[in-house]
């Protein structure tokens, strides 16, 4: 099977490297993808936002599956596209991807499906979010409604900047702040059979002891030693598979991947909010653990067959990912730094750990960063804590001039594995 991976990011690099090992994968194709993906998949120029544009390219390489990777592409409706020329595609359609792509939507959604969330409110004009404010009180939660890269919500004890980021957006939902630790559960689904991958802790803020600006995310690990072994049972009952038996009520179809971002609060487990996609950097340790091959699976999902399927095999094994970001990320982040160090992971840590290009570019011979979050460094172990050793001793060796990342990935919770 020729398969076509649309993006550029350290998620479709985890993809394209999970499919390339895939016995079943005859050939592997990323548009547009970057500097490291290009090792292991042929890259082709699009624009992945293009529907059309992508479709043709489909067409031309004769694909078998078109796995659509970032949210902008699903809003567009370019796996609309893909389906409309007859060509398999894991992603959900523009209309339902809007799961992701509204967050009142989502609300709207969860409400008609029973699915348990924060409490919120959906504000157009400076009164209204005055009043939303005032009535959960600090710490404020503010989302902006649309897409925003991972950078759209807010969480703050400031009053002032809780109401200048919500009167910045067109419209926001303003909601109760959830306690709890939070986690991501992935699930693929056809529209009626859904199936659950394991779950993952990611980390949003930029520095150390979950402290800076929001981020599309500084790392992530897989299993949760600490989580209830019946959370996935849980979630599955309670949030994934009402919200997917909703969307096909409606006459919208979720098909593709379904990621659930949890909170495990005092009173039980609320959903923070859905993404219409594999989530970016859990899908690098949820990937590091699936024994199973991808294509298959991801097939079945595109084809509506995902029931006549094997139950997915995991590895014993803990993963964990670190993201080296880029100079002042994620403000104005600084790019065209020269990347040194690849090669002596390849050389010295190779298997167990592994370097997924994010914002990178090839210039000449040299690899220099092409955006905020520039590599994700994944490592397994036999435990949290032999993977946090292995992926932090990649990342030693890894030279960006001005690159930061956070040195707690997982730390905690390798104290209870």
């Amino acid at each position: 099977m020729k398969v076509l991976v649309i993006g550029g990011g350290a998620r479709e690099h985890a993809l394209c490297r999970s499919l390339s090992l895939d016995p079943d994968v005859s050939a592997l194709y990323c548009a547009p993808g970057n500097a490291g993906i290009a090792e292991v998949a042929e890259l082709r120029p699009v624009d992945a936002l293009d529907g059309d544009a992508v479709a043709a390219l489909a067409t031309e390489l004769g694909a078998g599956l078109v796995v659509v990777g970032p949210e902008a592409p699903l809003v567009a409706g370019v796996a609309d596209a893909v389906r409309a020329a007859g060509i398999p595609v894991f992603g959900p359609s523009a209309e339902a991807a809007q799961l992701e792509g509204s967050k009142a939507f989502a609300k709207d959604v969860m409400a008609a499906a029973g699915v348990p969330t924060a409490r919120s409110y959906v504000c157009t004009t400076p009164e209204e979010v005055d009043a939303a404010l005032d009535a959960f009180g600090a710490p404020y939660v503010v989302k902006d409604d649309g897409l925003a890269a991972g950078k759209g919500v807010v969480v703050t004890e400031d009053l002032a900047a809780a109401r200048a980021h919500a009167l910045g957006c067109d419209r926001v939902v303003i909601e109760e702040y959830l306690d709890g630790p939070e986690v991501s559960l992935f699930a693929i689904t056809d529209g009626v059979t859904v199936v659950p991958l394991q779950p993952a802790q990611d980390f949003k803020r930029a520095l150390d002891g979950d402290q800076g600006p929001n981020t599309g995310g500084m790392g992530a690990y897989s299993p949760l030693p600490w989580a209830d072994p019946k959370l996935v049972d849980e979630v599955m009952e309670l949030v994934l598979q009402p919200t997917v038996d909703e969307l096909r009520r409606r006459g919208t179809p979720f098909s593709g991947l379904l990621y659930a971002g949890l909170a495990i609060t005092s009173r039980g487990t609320r959903v923070i909010e859905f993404n219409a996609r594999f989530g970016d950097p859990e899908t690098q340790v949820v990937l590091a653990r699936l024994r199973t091959p991808l294509a298959s699976v991801l097939l079945n999902a595109a084809n509506g067959t995902l029931d006549t399927g094997a139950p997915l095999v995991w590895r014993e094994d803990a993963a964990v990912t670190v993201v080296i970001a880029s100079h002042n990320y994620p403000e104005t982040p600084r790019t065209g730094d020269p990347i040194e160090g690849l090669a002596e992971v390849a050389a010295e840590d190779a298997p167990d750990a592994y370097v997924l290009h994010a914002g990178t570019r090839r210039e000449g011979d040299a690899i220099v960063s092409a955006g905020g979050r520039v590599l994700s460094v994944t490592a397994t172990g036999s435990d949290l804590a032999q993977a946090r050793e292995k992926a932090y001793k990649a990342v030693a060796r890894i030279r960006l001039d001005g690159s930061q990342h956070r040195t707690d990935i997982a730390a905690k919770a390798a104290g209870h594995s």
